[in-house]
């Protein structure tokens, strides 16, 4: 079981998948979702407009997960995957629930395609607002549960900035220096 804490570009990591902190419509927008698609380029728009038209007319739901290629990334696919919204979520509980089914939903696709390294930002804990010590607990907790299963999947977390990474690391106990 492989699970990494480091800061960099999501969209310059050489694994398999690489998540996207997607909106529902999934056509792209701020931050990591807008880095992403520029990154990728417009092959990953294309995906995205035919699995609306043909699976998911009304958006991707909260907590689920579909896969694209990754355009011109050195991954292969791209896991776009809504997180919950803090505070819109009815309670907090559900809240919590929507943010593990986004990694679990996520980590499970991976698998599903033949991946076994995948990397992910801190879904929800920007625009979106989800507390970030929360946030690290249930994606960590969630990411470790899965590699009971699947011990040979590596999982990076991968951060904007050292002070996102160093929240992420106190929150979880795991304090790494890379």
């Amino acid at each position: 079981m492989t699970i990494n804490f480091k800061t960099g570009d999501i969209t310059r990591e050489n694994v398999c998948a690489i998540v996207n902190a997607a909106n529902s419509s999934c056509m792209g927008g701020g931050g990591v979702d807008g880095a992403i698609h520029r990154a990728g380029g417009p092959t990953i728009l294309e995906e995205c407009k035919r699995i609306r038209r043909e699976r998911l007319p009304d958006g991707l739901p909260t907590g689920q997960a579909v896969a694209t290629n990754a355009g011109a990334m050195p991954a292969k696919y791209v896991i776009h995957t809504v997180g919950p919204i803090w505070g819109r979520c009815g309670t907090q509980e559900e809240c919590d629930r929507l943010l593990a089914d986004a990694y679990r939903n996520s980590l499970q696709l991976a698998w599903e395609l033949g991946c076994r390294s995948i990397a992910f930002s801190a879904i929800s804990t920007g625009i979106y607002g989800f507390p970030k010590e929360r946030a690290a607990r249930i994606a960590y907790d969630t990411v470790r549960n899965f590699l009971k299963d699947h011990p040979e999947m590596e999982v990076t977390f991968i951060f904007h900035s050292d002070r996102n990474r160093t929240v992420f690391e106190e929150a979880t106990g795991e304090n790494r220096d890379w």
